[in-house]
């Protein structure tokens, strides 16, 4: 079952995300236009043509990575992962010079050698493309077209990954502090706290002020991947004019007319200074205030929303330490009504701390740590 056809202009993609997003990401895909979603643990798949496979690319905040979905097939032998791969018309995204590396991984199957699978799957695509093209050799000096692959439970999937670099690199963050929380997951927060163009956004331990350049970008309505490029721009397949439409299309978008601003504070004056520069190279230094200073001295304005990822103690503190700022916390920061709150941390007892049950959590990973999201409004 071939489930990407550009001949057709149909499209199937496949966005993967940080477990727990799948409900935000989900809107994003439909407000950008995808149809006929499929929603699993971390990722969607949906349908689309070339504008919105570039739209998805630009404009998606929660998404990993945009990935087209070729087939998916079972296999529990060698022979039937090539043969699965090689009935696949790679011809169709892949041309005679580019470049198509291979890498994936095995699940709870049959085929459990990575680097194995990674070479039939390799040796399937070259046998087609030989048939397909009439050669012998391929220098692999164009573009690059990377091909991934995952085995679940003896079930094969085949993509072709549009985005190169991960879609978390915007590219105003070059430089992080010791424990930065990722681009995609602060912008599931800022959508999970719900901020709006006019919000009074406060982060009272900003690091690197990557929930705070998150939170204005959704409140400007800038496109986290507009200053960035991505692999499929370079395709011979798909018609350059295509992006150069969805680039212009994110840039007339933009509401500059938004009264969004940003407060932000870090004990650390190397953070504060980080944050600026961050802010300087995403476009909105001029939204936010940010200053050198402890919790205690936190003063939350009324109708604004605190949203941050505190020290852990497990990586930055003593357990102890980090459990003293969560009370420092618990006196200055809004338990909902005017003064609303959204505090990732991995901590189970942290409400204890804090000094408030939250009137709401979900349970989202930052990295490999399994966190809550507390949320107070």
């Amino acid at each position: 079952m071939i489930t990407g056809d550009i001949l057709n202009d149909k499209i199937r993609l496949c966005c993967p995300c940080h477990f727990g997003l799948e409900s935000v990401l989900k809107y994003e895909i439909q407000k950008i236009g995808g149809t006929d979603l499929k929603v699993s643990d971390g990722k969607i798949s949906f349908t689309g043509d070339e504008n919105i496979l570039a739209r998805a690319n630009l404009c998606l905040s929660t998404a990993e990575r945009v990935l087209i979905e070729l087939i998916e097939f079972k296999a529990t032998t060698f022979e039937e992962l090539f043969q699965g791969v090689k009935a696949v018309e790679l011809e169709r995204y892949i041309g005679p010079q580019d470049a198509f590396p291979v890498k994936g991984y095995s699940l709870n199957s049959a085929l459990h050698s990575v680097p194995d699978c990674q070479s039939i799957v390799k040796k399937a695509a070259v046998e087609r493309l030989k048939s397909k093209y009439g050669i012998s050799w391929f220098d692999e000096s164009g573009p690059t077209v990377q091909i991934k692959f995952s085995i679940l439970k003896d079930v094969v999937s085949i993509y072709l990954d549009t985005s190169g670099v991960g879609l978390h690199k915007r590219g105003y963050r070059r430089i992080s502090n010791a424990a930065p929380i990722k681009e995609t997951l602060a912008a599931g927060i800022i959508d999970l706290a719900r901020v709006r163009p006019d919000s009074i956004v406060c982060d009272p331990f900003c690091g690197s002020g990557t929930l705070l350049i998150e939170a204005a970008l959704k409140a400007l309505k800038i496109a986290p991947g507009i200053n960035r490029r991505f692999a499929a721009e370079k395709w011979s397949c798909f018609d350059a004019k295509i992006w150069q439409e969805e680039r212009k299309r994110a840039i007339d978008n933009v509401d500059r007319s938004a009264e969004f601003h940003g407060i932000g504070a870090d004990i650390d004056d190397a953070a504060v200074a980080l944050t600026l520069d961050n802010a300087h190279k995403a476009g909105i230094k001029s939204r936010l205030k940010i200053e050198q200073a402890d919790i205690t001295k936190f003063v939350q304005p009324d109708d604004s929303i605190v949203i941050c990822n505190p020290p852990y103690g497990e990586r930055l503190l003593e357990l102890r330490e980090a459990e003293d700022i969560y009370r420092k916390m618990g006196r200055v920061l809004g338990k909902g009504g005017s003064k609303q709150s959204y505090i990732i941390s991995p901590h189970e007892e942290f409400e204890k701390f804090f000094g408030a049950d939250a009137h709401k959590r979900r349970k989202l990973y930052n990295g490999m740590i399994k966190c809550q999201l507390y949320m107070y409004f």
